[in-house]
């Protein structure tokens, strides 16, 4: 791995909480999420790390990316963080489902 913290470094490690969230989420039905504790946890979790992440890109590779909603990607971080106990879990849920998939597709590989 990579040990220089550059771009690279960064989306390494995006690419590997999403493919986790990939895996994890494959056919997993909305119910199943919301009563399962453990895949909720984690899979936050993943979207925090990848916020985190994200926020250390260059703001060169952001612009050569702009198609990507940064700002969506931060915030989502920001409302797992703070408003923990009252998170809409559809909004994960559809975030986990449909825009992790995208974001993937816009990184490339």
């Amino acid at each position: 791995m990579n040990n220089i913290k550059d771009d690279g470094y960064y989306l390494q490690k995006i690419r590997k909480d999403l493919n986790f969230i990939n895996a994890h989420m494959e056919n997993v039905e909305e119910t199943d999420f919301e009563t399962n504790e453990v895949l909720q946890d984690s899979m936050m979790f993943r979207l925090i790390q990848v916020s985190e992440n994200a926020r250390k890109l260059t703001d060169a590779f952001k612009e050569e990316h702009n198609q990507v909603p940064w700002g969506d990607v931060y915030g989502l971080r920001n409302r797992i963080v703070h408003d923990y106990g009252t998170v809409d879990l559809h909004v994960v849920y559809v975030t986990l489902i449909k825009d992790v998939p995208e974001l993937m597709n816009s990184l490339g590989e």
